[in-house]
């Protein structure tokens, strides 16, 4: 029985009437003529390999040939790709973050984690940023939508991106692959398949890109230059060896290591207000164009570096009739910031905190270890899956804030309105602070998960998983002694004037039951419908960042979802077509999510229950290859993800409202998006030519939860095109490469407080038009 909110909603009617379309047009099709049909597409969805269209869950694939044709080389390429996924891009990976139909975790606390998990070859990554390292060598990335919990744990209340390596051939081979882009953009990658013995097979993976940057910072100072642009290099090793036909280990080792001057937030609008000529006069150059701005002003060069290794072996043993499969990892992910605060090249030119200087540092590290251990098997007509799971990760960051304030002066007023600060006529203080602060999070899960095949036609689908969360902080301030933009003094903590410093601590463990349950029903055998309710889970939090005090050192309560969702997965036209589609509604309580505030005149953000949420929508994806040298795909999805019931302040007067309305759209949660990508094979004597379009549209979105006028992000749309020139087996490729060949100006992000109050825009190199050629060789294998 479907709870009745659900079969209410016109996603659900819509669903309804494409399910009743799509059987009608099996029977008429009955008769399809012999064609080459699409290849199977292979998933581990629900952790053991099955057909994507036998899978009752909403779950896209984009395979490697198609993050190719997409020039992808990291997650946020799954955004153009995935129309129910979208990107949180900030100026550090630390801060980025990926959501699924609307939902996911902004999220600057140390001890939060994220609401869409990031799974690399069968282990979680522990927090959002590490998900932003380059993609390579990748065989296929899974995304799941909706609660995961039963199969994949606490942070997957949103979904799962699920990313699988290419493993070694039996055969030797390699592969080399040369990118130019405009601008000096280089990326350089090559693989090795190396078999050693008929029983021990190793791939690997070196990866390395480099690029000037595409912001240009006018300032005279020695951070000017291009910026927003990178430098990274990377290796994957993977060894498979079988002991026995009964035993396999895979073995996976990688290391990566970026150092990006990235990613700047640009200007786009002039400040006003009794300011706004002197910080005009600061910021002349800069043409303040919008989401058209590539150009800053600014003395700091904004740095996002990273360092992560890991080391990992699964074990998969023939047993009992099934397969035990244990997955032992170590991982360690190293970032550190350093932010520019102030988006201006003088330094305290005019008093007051509106022309401070403001530089951030944050180096933050984190190790995890985990271990899981699981049986996959049958027992008559039922299919399951049971095991335990462990993790253990330890977050450590240190975070300076440097501030220069001109007090005062007594110098006249020049053509801005306003009197300069000049040396030996001013007061200037300078002044920081500084905080070290640690998180520790262990989680211990026990879960199952089924399928019962009750006839040829009738499954039913249950699962259970318990988990125990067990989080503790721990968060030392050194104050300053006065007052500063963006930083807490004495007067901010519970502390006698003599002290210099605060010490913070917290702990929290609870425990949470998840799961699953739903009918799925093989309406032919080649259109499968399914009816599923899931139970999602999240664990607590803290709200532990640089300027925590006291007052929030309170738990942050567990975010829990229950998701209904009925869908379809058909193959049509004798497999030369799939489509599939889903309606679903999610009810989040106890939704985590970040909020702007203002600290001495510095736009900061804080973790908060945002209380109740929802998101209800539907998803249309399709695969067709209507000629053997013709395919095209694509999707769209509608998600209205909106705040049901905001929490009333803790601590407000009796009678107050809460700060954020019913109905307010969640942040970066388009209601609509869609893509579609098609290629053409054009079969000459000596040489096929592919010519490959993709095209995405997002509908607008806000920053903010409170939905300002300012930070709304207008809709946009984008065209790709790569035409590849290749030799029949394919052992040679040219591709030449346009993006946004519409050249479209759109931001991803808008932030308030900006010089004069004015919003940052996070201006992405995809806004942009710009050209690229990619040469790949293949030698030997298969």
């Amino acid at each position: 029985m479907l709870h009745p909110k659900v079969a209410r909603t016109p996603s659900v009617r819509l669903a309804a009437a494409v399910i009743a379309t799509l059987a009608a047009a099996h029977s008429a099709v009955a008769q399809e003529g012999e064609r080459t049909a699409l290849e199977e597409i292979i998933v581990t969805a629900q952790k053991r390999e099955q057909n994507l269209q036998e899978v009752p869950i909403a779950l896209s694939v984009v395979s490697a040939s198609q993050l190719e044709m997409a020039s992808g080389f990291n997650a946020e390429s799954l955004k153009t790709l995935v129309p129910s996924l979208n990107i949180r891009k900030t100026n550090t990976a630390l801060n980025q973050a990926i959501f699924l139909r609307g939902v996911g975790t902004i999220n600057f606390a140390i001890a939060a984690q994220p609401s869409v998990a990031f799974v690399l070859d069968g282990v979680v990554l522990s927090s959002a940023g590490e998900a932003f390292g380059d993609l390579y060598d990748v065989e296929r990335v899974e995304v799941l939508r909706g609660p995961q919990g039963t199969l994949f744990g606490k942070n997957s209340s949103a979904g799962v991106v699920n990313v699988i390596s290419k493993r070694p051939s039996s055969e030797f081979g390699a592969s080399v692959e040369l990118g130019w882009f405009e601008d000096d953009e280089y990326r350089i990658k090559a693989s090795l398949d190396a078999p050693i013995s008929d029983r021990l097979r190793t791939r690997t993976s070196v990866a390395w890109g480099d690029f000037d940057g595409y912001i240009d910072n006018i300032s005279a100072t020695p951070a000017g230059g291009k910026l927003n642009g990178y430098e990274r290099y990377g290796i994957r090793s993977i060894w498979v060896a079988d002991p026995s036909d009964a035993v396999q280990l895979t073995f996976i080792g990688d290391y990566r290591k970026s150092d990006d001057n990235c990613c700047v937030e640009v200007i786009g609008n002039a400040p006003g207000g009794a300011n706004g000529p002197a910080l005009q006069s600061i910021l002349s150059g800069t043409d303040f164009r919008g989401d058209a701005t590539r150009q800053v002003k600014q003395d700091l060069v904004m740095t996002s570096e990273e360092e992560a290794w890991g080391l990992s072996l699964q074990a998969d043993i023939d047993l009992w009739g099934g397969t035990l499969t244990s997955i032992t990892a170590y991982r360690t992910w190293d970032s550190t910031e350093i932010r520019e605060g102030d988006w201006l090249d003088r330094v305290a030119a005019y008093p007051g905190n509106a022309f401070a200087l403001l530089h951030d540092t944050g180096p933050q590290t984190t190790e995890t270890f985990s271990q899981e251990l699981r049986f996959t098997g049958s027992a008559g007509k039922l299919d399951y899956v049971a095991g335990l799971y462990y993790s253990s990760t330890d977050a450590e960051r240190y975070f300076r804030r440097d501030t220069t304030v001109c007090r005062s002066t007594t110098s006249s007023p020049d053509a801005t309105g306003l009197a300069p600060c000049l040396p030996g006529t001013s007061v200037v203080e300078s002044q920081f602070a500084d905080a070290d602060f640690s998180a520790d999070f262990e989680n211990l899960a026990l879960f199952a998960d089924g399928t019962y095949n009750v006839s040829d036609r009738w499954r039913l689908i249950g699962g259970l998983r318990w988990t125990q969360d067990d989080l503790s902080f721990d968060h030392l301030y050194n104050f300053s002694p006065r007052p500063g933009p963006g930083i807490k003094d004495r007067s901010h903590f519970d502390c006698l004037n003599a002290c210099t410093s605060l010490l913070l601590t917290g702990s929290d463990k609870s425990d949470e039951v998840s799961g699953r349950a739903g009918l799925q029903f093989d309406v032919t055998p080649a259109f499968m419908t399914y009816a599923t309710y899931s139970r999602g889970y999240k664990g607590p939090a803290f709200n532990v960042f640089f300027n925590m005090t006291s007052r929030q050192t309170g738990v942050i309560d567990a975010e829990t979802v229950d998701a209904y969702e009925v869908g379809f997965k058909s193959t049509l036209f004798g497999g030369k077509a799939i489509i599939n589609g889903a309606a679903f509604l999610a009810e989040y309580d106890n939704f985590q999510a970040n909020n702007f505030l203002v600290l001495n005149n510095v736009t900061i953000t804080t973790l908060t229950n945002a209380g109740e949420v929802e998101t209800e929508g539907f998803e249309l994806d399709f695969l067709a290859r209507p000629t053997d040298n013709f395919s095209i795909s694509g999707g769209i999805a509608y998600a209205d993800a909106t705040v049901v019931q905001f929490p009333v302040p803790p601590g407000a007067p009796p009678g107050s409202q809460p700060t954020v309305r019913s109905g307010t759209q969640l942040p970066l949660a388009p209601k609509l998006k869609a893509s579609l990508a098609a290629d053409y094979r054009i079969r000459l004597a000596s040489m096929d030519i592919v010519p490959a379009l993709i095209f995405a549209y997002q509908d607008e979105s806000w920053s903010d939860l409170n939905e300002p006028a300012a930070l709304r992000i207008p809709s946009y749309s984008t065209v790709d095109l790569t035409i590849s020139f290749m030799d029949k087996d394919d052992r040679y490729r040219l591709m030449l490469i346009g993006r946004n060949l519409g050249d479209e100006n759109y931001t991803v992000l808008k932030t308030s407080g900006g010089p004069g109050g004015v919003p940052r825009l996070q201006v992405p190199r995809d806004a942009d038009q710009y050209f690229g050629v990619q040469f790949r060789a293949n030698f030997g294998g298969k």
